[in-house]
């Protein structure tokens, strides 16, 4: 008996053996698999981090191009606005531009008209006033007013780009 209690004792030993080692391959893999999960864990908690970051490196990015986008709409408007201005100016110059002109051809068709006249008159005069009164030409020529001014007589009257800063 002694030698069936010796080999059962062996063999309980073995199972025992066999047992620890079973227990300490499923500790060992038990823990291989909280370290996999913690790892796991881990690696799902950085990733939602990345995550978060990239959405929130987005949405600054959205703010920010919409607050040049409002800067760049401000600024038009601004432009736009002295666009209107400038132009209704430049419409006011045009409008005075043409009646000056007008004005000027007016008073260059005047000059034109009392220049041919004094010549027409001249003539006229010499031969109606000539026979009659020697001196009448001579009484004309001193007592007209247009006579102290006929060195200017034949200059037509030029506009100058400084008349438009009075307006």
């Amino acid at each position: 008996m002694a030698s069936s209690s010796g080999n059962s004792s062996g063999c309980s030993s073995r199972d025992g053996q066999n047992s620890a080692s079973e227990e300490d391959l499923q500790l060992a893999m038990d823990q291989r698999k909280r370290k996999r999960m913690q790892s796991n864990r881990e690696s799902a908690r950085r990733s939602r981090m990345r995550k978060q970051k990239h959405l929130d490196d987005l949405i600054a990015q959205v703010d920010q191009l919409r607050k040049e986008n409002n800067q760049i709409l401000t600024s038009v408007n601004i432009t736009t606005q002295h666009y209107m201005n400038i132009e209704s100016e430049n419409s006011v110059l045009r409008a005075q531009l043409l009646e000056l002109t007008q004005r000027l051809d007016s008073l260059n068709d005047i000059l034109n008209f009392i220049n041919t006249s004094s010549g027409i008159l001249d003539t006229t005069d010499q031969h109606h006033h000539h026979h009659h009164h020697p001196h009448a030409h001579d009484d004309f020529i001193n007592n007209n007013p247009m006579d102290t001014n006929t060195m200017f007589l034949n200059q037509p009257i030029m506009a100058s780009p400084d008349i438009f800063q009075y307006y």
